[in-house]
């Protein structure tokens, strides 16, 4: 799941006002324009109106899925030109509360933003509009290019907003490239198959953590780790010197640490020098970048919507990388680990390609039974919003803690996201996994999974989804080509407290892989006692500490499965350095 976190999403338990708009109560007009020195050509794209009880930071970087957001408004916009004024309307949909009309009197500070879209030409034939990726791995209020307001203070009275110009007088600049180190590398490459799709160039790329002794030992050629997740930045949790002396400890409320960022630093040089160890095995290891127009990233599959993306990543960028790193570039030295979207990417990726890898270590994956889609059952279920009743209205929860308390609920989740982009374009969790699973529909676009107003479940779409993409379905139905190349290669974790209830399709996985014995699928699945989102695995640990030691915890597991699988013949020595 995403990035707020990495999706790590905090969610919120929201009521959307369906009260009729007082006339006494009403808007006059918002006028939206941006300046013809930020841009001279039309634009279309998503423009978003925001306001904010406090100015601590711009409106943009408060709004979120949690108890603490503020107000957000959102509508379509094509050909914007510089200096044209464009309304928002009085019942604009909203989020938290749904109408602008409703807002309460009070001071606010009020910014507008205009999350910009390019057009895509797919090689389906259709035409559609879209943000690119520009860097920053799919965040509307942090995206290049994107205009925006300096955020200024009005009063809503009882009477409403009254009439409010505003004009974009800026824009996001670029993001610097990172550089290369001794250690890391970073490479960029042009997709023939995903620049096909797309009718334009695009690319994929990845950031390469270097073994000790890559330049003294030519002759050597190495297994490769691929961490799958949300789009990194550049190599994390890898750094050749001690904390930075004299910072300042702060305060993580997702762990209840505090000094979070002391920790994360050493955490960071410990690895280092565990990567240094003489007895530490030598791997290349590679986070990748792979976002879409849709998300931070492609979920690793080839999609309708998306196009190829597991065939560019397996390979087009999984060969360069191995030829410009020395890897072994065969199926037995190659291993696939994540939590979270990289979770469901690590087990999704080995069962799509099973001869191209030897192992998953999937943590906390996303649903990988669609049963359990979270709390909703696609195939059975006719409403995901609420439960089935015929007096009362009980939404279906989103988001827990670790003692079961509700914090946000699957409505209110979707309703933000309708407020950020229509047709599955507001970059978040629950629109990634509709652009990813459904086919595409008549105007290029997914189809929707349920109506994103009301929540009704489109069964023909679900079908859709099981038979390309519901991993358990896929396991039982194909087990018998499947079932021996898998053989040892699936581990899966999983907290049984997880926020999002993700351990609901995995014990649905564990069920299957657990009663098959033609053949037995020889991994592991194991869970973490009141573990939330993340639990990887270790049963040591807490949360906290285990989800920074993604690049070290399976090595030993990964060892083990390289001296029992490798094929005769194998290079087992040129990377030992023997």
């Amino acid at each position: 799941m995403k990035k707020f976190a990495p999706l790590l999403f905090s969610l919120v338990f929201v009521c959307f006002s369906c009260k009729k708009t007082d006339p006494e109560h009403s808007i006059s007009e918002i006028g939206i324009s941006f300046e013809d020195s930020l841009s001279t050509q039309a634009m279309d794209g998503r423009l978003l109106l925001m306001f904010a009880r406090d100015d601590k930071t711009e409106p943009r970087f408060q709004i979120n899925d949690g108890p603490g957001t503020q107000l957000i408004y959102g509508m379509n916009v094509e050909g914007m030109k510089p200096g044209e004024s464009l309304s928002f309307d009085p019942l604009s949909f909203g989020y938290p509360i749904a109408s602008l009309s409703d807002i309460p009197p009070g001071e606010y500070w009020v910014q507008a933003l205009l999350h910009v879209y390019e057009t895509f030409n797919l090689s389906t034939g259709q035409t559609v509009k879209l943000p690119m990726d520009n860097g920053e791995g799919q965040q509307w209020n942090r995206s290049p290019g994107n205009l925006y307001s300096t955020p200024r203070k009005i009063t809503v009275d009882e009477n409403g907003i009254g009439t409010l110009d505003i004009s974009m007088d800026q824009k996001i600049p670029p993001i610097e490239e990172p550089e290369d180190t001794e250690w890391i590398k970073h490479i960029r490459i042009r997709s023939e198959k995903l620049s096909e799709f797309w009718g334009r160039d695009m690319y994929l790329g990845a950031h390469v953590l270097l073994p000790k002794g890559f330049k003294e030992h030519p002759e050597a050629r190495y297994p490769l780790m691929i961490f799958h997740g949300h789009f990194p930045s550049d190599f994390g949790g890898f750094r050749t010197t001690p904390p930075d002396p004299g910072l300042e400890p702060d305060y993580s409320a997702r762990f209840d640490v505090e000094g979070y960022n002391i920790l994360q630093q050493q955490e960071a040089y410990d690895f280092y020098k565990r990567w240094n160890d003489p007895e530490f095995p030598r791997f290349l290891i590679i986070e990748i970048q792979h976002p879409t127009p849709y998300y931070d990233d492609s979920y690793a599959v080839n999609s309708a919507s998306q196009g190829p993306y597991g065939d560019a990543i397996t390979y087009e960028l999984i060969p360069f990388i191995e030829s410009q790193f020395r890897g072994i570039g065969e199926g037995w030295s190659r291993f696939l680990y994540g939590g979270s979207t990289g979770g469901w990417e690590a087990l999704a990726v080995q069962v799509k390609y099973p001869d191209e890898y030897n192992g998953c270590f999937a943590a906390c994956p996303d649903p990988i039974d669609f049963r359990a889609y979270c709390l909703t059952n696609i195939y059975e279920d006719e409403n995901a919003y609420f439960y089935k009743s015929d007096f009362v209205d009980l939404e279906v929860p989103a988001h827990r803690d670790y003692l079961g308390q509700i914090q946000g609920t699957v409505r209110g989740n979707n309703h933000l996201e309708l407020v950020l982009g229509d047709k599955s374009r507001s970059g978040q969790q629950w629109d990634i996994w509709e652009a990813t699973y459904s086919p595409q529909g008549e105007d290029g676009y997914p189809k929707r999974i349920w109506d994103k107003m009301t929540g009704e479940i489109d069964h023909e779409v679900a079908e859709y989804w099981k038979e390309n993409y519901d991993l358990r379905y896929i396991l039982e139905r194909d087990w018998d080509k499947l079932g021996e190349k898998l053989r040892g290669k699936i581990h899966i974790y999983c907290g049984d407290m997880d926020n999002y209830y993700l351990n609901n399709a995995v014990y649905l996985m564990e069920d299957f892989l657990e009663n098959t014995t033609d053949p037995y699928y020889e991994g592991e699945v194991k869970y973490g006692d009141r573990a939330e989102h993340c639990w990887n695995g270790d049963p040591e640990l807490p949360n906290h500490i285990s989800r920074l030691r993604y690049n070290s915890m399976y090595v030993p597991k990964i060892m083990e499965r390289i001296w029992k699988s490798a094929p005769s013949g194998a290079d087992l020595t040129s990377w030992r350095y023997r």
